[in-house]
């Protein structure tokens, strides 16, 4: 059976190449006499796995030094605890801004441990766009201001930060990590987890700005201590190995690609092609307000259910798998992250023409 167009929101599709120098090295990597799987994460052959997939993260984000960077375990929404545990320790209170149910998820979990105060809320629009933000009403004593860069559900995004001042900026960027260039000085934290642009499920990226370490609360479990996993290089326990060394496959594709200014153009290319149409068909429309829409997430419908659940099913037996969307959204999504090609775009559109001939 010839592979899919797989439009998932993650875990999501991997570049071939990818997958095919995993399958290769599956047995045997390089001269070890052992698969990734089977190496002890204590020695030299897998901490050069480990090595050189730092060193391409920090190269293709451009992150300084005065970063470190983690590779971790507990998905995006262990690090929901994790944050306040680690920085809401001196005034026990952050701003947050609810643009989609992982953002009020996080703001939920981190109620446990200190003040959230909500600045800003697209919950009762049903988050079809990122909420306008006042500047004014931040505090400036918040241990932390914390965003989703994008919301992988309802296919919004933050074109435009927030200013925070001193105040550090934290960021969940699971859906959008590596797809567009940020600079990472503009963030106290960026994380994210793996699944959609970085590798398989089973690691989570922690980019924490080196002076926001050493103030974790004393309830804080060890493996959520970004002081202790610094020190113990992501090692304080078993990392997940197979999975980063997965990760590190991926980051070298992505430089084969040209890095992630490259990979931005590509991206801009495959949404806009997206978008037009939906903009012009008379059957399909886009969820997300014009305003905020992401680029990996396009999520649409049309004006009857019967007819969404149709096209799903006609979509997947047209090889154009998972544009099923949320339970929380409806309609359809389709997840176009860097691994799916353009090809995969045009397919879909192509498909979303003659479905619309079809059912006019």
């Amino acid at each position: 059976m010839k592979r899919v167009y797989n439009f998932a929101a993650g875990p999501a599709t991997m570049p071939p190449k990818v997958l095919e120098t995993a399958a290769n090295e599956m047995l045997c990597f390089g001269d070890s006499g052992m698969s990734v799987m089977e190496m002890t994460h204590r020695g030299k052959a897998y901490q050069d796995i480990f090595d050189e997939t730092i060193h391409l993260i920090r190269n293709l984000m451009q992150i300084p030094d005065s970063y470190e960077i983690l590779l971790l375990q507990g998905g995006a929404t262990g690090q929901f605890a994790a944050i306040p545990l680690n920085l809401m320790t001196d005034y026990a209170s952050a701003d947050y801004i609810d643009s989609g149910n992982f953002a009020h998820g996080a703001l939920v979990e981190a109620q446990k441990y200190g003040t959230v105060r909500v600045v800003a809320s697209s919950r009762e629009e049903n988050y079809v766009r990122v909420p306008e933000f006042d500047p004014a009403v931040f505090d400036p004593k918040a241990d932390y201001f914390y965003i989703t860069t994008n919301n992988t559900i309802y296919g919004t995004r933050y074109h435009i930060l927030p200013d925070t001042g001193s105040v550090p900026l934290v960021a969940d960027a699971s859906s959008n990590i590596l797809s567009e260039v940020f600079d990472i000085t503009r963030f106290g934290v960026l994380f994210a987890g793996a699944q959609k642009n970085i590798g398989p499920a089973g690691v989570t990226l922690v980019i924490v700005r080196k002076d926001l370490l050493g103030r974790p609360s004393p309830l804080t479990p060890k493996v959520w201590d970004w002081t202790l996993q610094a020190k113990q290089g992501s090692m304080l326990n078993t990392p997940p190995t197979y999975a980063i060394y997965l990760c590190g496959l991926c980051l070298k594709w992505l430089e084969e690609q040209g890095g992630v200014a490259a990979i931005e153009k590509i991206n801009i290319e495959k949404s806009k092609m997206l978008y037009e149409f939906l903009d012009e068909s008379a059957l399909f429309n886009g969820i997300a307000q014009p305003i905020s829409r992401s680029r990996m997430n396009v999520t649409f419908r049309t004006k009857d259910p019967e007819l969404d659940a149709l096209f799903v099913k006609e979509a997947t037996t047209a090889g154009l798998c998972n544009v099923k969307g949320h339970r929380a959204a409806g309609g359809m999504r389709a997840s176009i992250y860097n691994a799916m090609p353009v090809e995969g775009v045009i397919s879909l559109i192509q498909f979303m023409k003659d479905f619309e001939v079809r059912n006019k």
